[in-house]
């Protein structure tokens, strides 16, 4: 019995021990093509035994039986259960799942099939961000999405200026709203590229009125990456290294060439100061009637910059939890020649945890460790107008110091002109901290149906700034003294949300209904002090302000603090029938502590959508395989403007009445007791997918209006401009985007796709008495008049150039202004004979009519190449640095100016002569300095191969050029310009990097 006994515990003992060791198997997953599919998931039911595909679509299960069933997931495809066999080997060919493949898209507070939505969404993958080497996200997007513009700036670490459908409104409220992982930002500097999974951008009202009133100006959703769940460790290294270059450098005039316009002038004086300039440096041994010295100071202050990124992740997750964490490093040196870069260190970290069948929670952080060192953009303003018949050094400048550094004044002239001493004699230092964190718990109260979800986020940032001018000497009496800048300021932006959410399916109907409320309290703080007179200034420890005079602080120390609140109350329902019938509506109630007036707005929207290609007329087409119409209208409220500043003004004043004073008050109405700016818009819509969804198309046409627009309008009584709700502004626009995507074989594919964007952007309504709004100075003058664009150039039409005595003879205007040969022809708008205010007009806007992107892409084998291009046209220029020459007449201009000036008759019928730009007549504002800001450029070229060797990691190098090429006739580096004004604009450069990508 014993025997037996034993026996039997021997026997079971041996089979638990085989069933422990199991067998390994492996295999390949492929689509219908055979193309290997990365990334998906195989996992043995009811056991703790997974993978995930490489990138060949390998797979490998250890320690399985006979029996046992793994269970092949990949997004798009329909899941298969395979039964473990006596075989090893299994080859598994994945099949499309038509209801899977519509792309779900982050909305507001939640996510929706690409498919059921009615409104104005572009997404943007991981892969075309990736492609521009930047330390901006933003500066991606640009040329990628219609009705969105992106205008760059070439300084490291500055954030570039980002419209949605236009301009609405004036200063500051143009902003637009980012939401990262569901956390609202004004601004995403702090982003890796790297971290980024999808972009959405939201255009249109009714995709963005439920976020209320911070979306008046568009929102940007971004959804950072995550781990997955059963999938093993990830890790990823991807970094790029390479250089900065400054294209379409503009071309100075020379020293001929000044000396030239110089004695043509007229002027003795600037004459003479070629002579000094002989006298001083020698004569020329090209030509003897020039000085020696040929400077080209854009050439001077100008270096290639350095450029590199690097960013190391881990990812990952188990049965119950999903991980994510990385490091960054960003570096960019600046293009100016002297201490201006920036450098940015993030720390990441995303995890998300199942507690229970119902109860999940989730924490992300975003640590951000940025020092800037801001450039001296007046270097940009002094280098264009530097005579080039001065050097950088001059040796006999003895009284310059502590570098002898040349002044123009040594020569005659009013101005030192020479850049170098702003480069290197400043220091702008800031060092900025950011803190951002968020929290949420989310549980089922139904399961697969109801759920809340409460969230709370922090977004804490700190700004230290030390502005440090070193003394110097120029010679001829000029000099500095030290002074000294610190400012620290601190943001503290804090949100708390709460959400339900219900879902369900029932019969033909699918409802989503969401309801929730928002709090925020944000507040700010900014202190600051100067003082002058640092001792030890040649230490950098002695930067600090106890280091200043002390008598020196008087009147420069200031503190400012702001705090606003804001609760809101929205909801949202989203309703298909059929998959072809959409409902679409949200409401929205937002309070604001910035208006005491009316701290209540209420906006609505809704959508519509009809899938035509679900009717029977269109089910069993070869052609069409999706095709949507859709139409929303919406309101949006807008309080990212200043807040009220109260209610009427009463003054104490002091005035003399005969001998005696007399004291007493007044009272006016000149206050801001402001309201929301209302943005009311519809939209029209279509997108159609045919041939095999390989060809895609996206149309929309909006019309945009920002109602109650809060505008500088002019108070006679007291002879100044006061904000208040008084006009109407309408953008209104056609988007369109064509994509076709094909796989020719299994080594071969391409892409190829476009966008086009219009808009007329245009004030409806002015309230102001004089029925127009100024802005700018009075000499560079923009206007806003009804039926015009905001902010649009204000001057006279240039029409050509007086040629001869006859023609001077033959214009009663010519006469009557004394002019001459080589003068401008302006046009008489009103025929009344007489050239003056009546006769200016609006000679464009800063804003492009039209802007156009596209790209094409190409993948053979292992290699993969692709090419964006971007433009844009009908926008103008305001070449201002070439335009101050009205104040400033005895300094250098461009060379264009220079070569194509009138010097004689025939010569030109466009540019003055040399004596009349130095005449204010020829000095008006007009469509001479008002340029066409018109380009085109190749944005980015891309070419990478992904290297395959057994035993090594998953790699990918690449070359990236962006911006190698623009295409213009502005004179001036480059068409990019936020606000149209280019006095001292920031350069952007042309990028080259060689990177590589690897996976293990």
């Amino acid at each position: 019995m014993k025997l037996k006994l034993f026996t039997i515990c021997m026997v079971l003992l041996s089979g638990f021990g085989f069933a422990q060791e199991g067998k390994t198997v492996s295999g390949v997953i492929t689509d219908q093509n055979e193309i290997p599919l990365p990334g998906a998931e195989v996992k043995v039911i009811d056991k703790e035994i997974y993978d995930v595909t490489d990138f060949d679509g390998n797979f490998t299960l250890e320690n399985v039986e006979e029996g046992d069933v793994f269970r092949v997931t990949f997004l798009g495809f329909k899941a298969q259960e395979i039964t473990i066999s006596s075989q090893n080997q299994y080859n598994v060919s994945m099949v499309e799942d038509a209801g899977q493949l519509d792309e779900v898209v982050v909305v507001g507070y939640g996510t929706q099939e690409k498919r059921d939505l009615t409104g104005s969404i572009a997404s943007i993958d991981a892969e075309e961000i990736e492609k521009t080497p930047t330390a901006n996200v933003m500066q991606s997007l640009q040329g990628k999405v219609s009705g969105v513009q992106i205008v760059n700036s070439g300084s490291p670490g500055d954030s570039p200026t980002v419209r949605i459908r236009g301009l609405g409104t004036y200063g500051d409220a143009t902003n637009v709203l980012y939401v990262v992982d569901g956390t609202l930002y004004n601004n995403i500097d702090f982003l890796n590229t790297k971290d980024i999974k999808s972009v959405n951008v939201l255009k249109d009202a009714s995709s963005s009125a439920i976020y209320g009133v911070r979306a008046a100006n568009g929102v940007v959703i971004i959804e950072t990456k995550s781990g997955r769940k059963n999938q093993k460790p990830q890790f990823e290294y991807d970094g790029y290294t390479g250089f900065q270059r400054a294209q379409n450098v503009v071309k100075l005039a020379n020293t001929e060439q000044f000396a030239t316009m110089a004695r043509e002038s007229g002027s003795a004086p600037e004459a003479q100061f070629i002579e000094n300039a002989i006298q001083r440096y020698g004569r020329s041994r090209i030509n003897p009637n020039v000085p020696a010295v040929n400077t080209d100071w854009y050439k001077e202050i100008l270096r290639e910059g350095l450029i590199q990124n690097h960013s190391i992740s881990a990812s990952g997750g188990g049965e119950n939890v999903i991980y994510a964490v990385g490091a960054n490093y960003t570096g960019q040196e600046g293009i100016l020649d002297m201490k201006n870069n920036y450098e940015r260190f993030n720390l990441r970290s995303k995890i998300e945890a199942d507690l229970t069948d119902r109860f999940k929670i989730g924490v992300s952080s975003i640590f951000s460790n940025a020092t800037k060192y801001a450039p001296e953009n007046g270097a940009w303003f002094r280098a264009y107008f530097a005579v080039p018949t001065m050097p950088v050094i001059d040796e006999m400048n003895t009284g310059s110091g502590p570098t002898r550094y040349s002044n123009a004044q040594l020569l005659g002239y009013r101005g030192t002109q020479n850049p170098f001493q702003d480069m290197a004699y400043n220091e702008n230092r800031m060092k900025i901290r950011k803190q951002l964190t968020s929290a949420f718990l989310q549980y089922e109260l139904i399961e697969d149906k109801l759920d809340i979800k409460t969230t709370y986020s922090h977004d804490y940032s700190s700004l230290e700034e030390r502005n440090v001018n070193l003394p110097y000497t120029l010679g001829n009496n000029v000099e500095r003294r030290s002074s000294i800048r610190r400012a620290n300021s601190n943001y503290s932006n804090q949100y708390w949300d709460n959400v339900l959410t219900y879902d369900d399916s029932f019969g033909d109907h699918d409802l989503k209904i969401m309801a929730g409320t928002s709090f925020r309290d944000e507040a700010s703080n900014v202190f600051s002090a100067t003082g002058y007179d640092i001792t030890g200034i040649g230490l950098e420890t002695s930067w600090y302000l106890d280091f200043a005079d002390p008598d020196s602080f008087a009147n420069n120390v200031e503190e400012i603090g702001k705090r606003y609140y804001g609760l809101s109350y929205f909801g949202r329902l989203s309703y298909s029938f059929k998959d072809k019938y959409l409902l679409y509506g949200t409401f929205r109630a937002d309070g604001s502590s910035k208006f005491s007036l009316d701290p209540w707005g209420y906006f609505p929207s809704v959508g519509l959508g009809w899938v035509v290609s679900e009717e029977e007329f269109l089910i069993d087409n070869e052609t069409i395989d999706f095709f949507k119409l859709r139409a929303s209208w919406g309101k949006l409220g807008n309080d990212n403007v200043a807040a009220s500043a109260g209610s009427n003004t009463i003054e104490v004043v002091t005035t003399p009445i005969g001998d005696q004073p007399f004291t007493g008050i007044t009272s006016t109405s000149v206050f801001s007791n402001n309201t929301w700016e209302i943005i009311e818009e519809y939209n029209f819509g279509l997108n159609l997918e045919a041939f095999d969804r390989k060809l895609s198309v996206d149309a929309d046409y909006y019309i945009r209006d920002t109602q109650d627009a809060i505008l500088p309008v002019y108070i006679p009584i007291v002879n100044r401009s006061v904000n208040r709700n008084s006009g109407i502004i309408r953008n209104e626009g056609l988007e369109l985007v064509a994509n076709w995507n094909q796989q020719i074989n299994e080594d071969f594919s391409f892409r190829i796709g476009a966008n086009f964007t219009t808009l007329h952007n245009e004030a409806l309504e002015i309230e102001d008495e004089r029925g127009y709004i100024d802005s700018g100075s009075a000499e560079f003058r923009q206007r806003t008049i009804e039926g015009g664009p905001l902010l649009g150039f204000y001057g006279y039409e240039r029409i050509g150039v007086y040629q001869n005595q006859e023609q001077i003879e033959a214009d009663p205007v010519a006469v009557e202004n004394d002019l001459v040969p080589g003068d401008l022809i302006y046009r008489d708008q009103n025929g009344d004979g007489v050239i003056d205010d009546n006769d200016r007009i609006i000679l464009g806007s800063f804003l492009p009519k039209y802007t156009f992107g596209g790209n094409i892409g190409i993948t053979y084998k292992a290699f993969d190449f692709s090419v964006d291009f971007y433009g844009q046209t009908g926008n103008k220029i305001l070449n201002r640095k070439r335009g101050e020459i009205i104040f400033t007449q005895d300094t250098n201009i461009d060379a264009d100016l220079a070569i194509n000036r009138w010097h004689g008759e025939g010569t030109s019928n466009t540019y003055p002569s040399s004596a009349g730009l130095r005449k204010s007549w020829n000095q008006k504002l007009s469509d001479f300095w008002v340029e066409d800001g018109d380009f085109f450029r190749i944005q980015n070229i891309r070419v990478a191969y992904n290297v395959e060797a057994e035993g090594l990691p998953d790699a990918r190098i690449y070359f990236t050029a962006e911006k190698p090429f623009s295409f213009f006739n502005y004179n001036g580096f480059n068409p990019e310009v936020s606000d149209g004004i280019d006095r001292q604009t920031y350069p952007v450069p042309a990028i080259y990097t060689l990177g590589v990508n690897l996976k293990f």
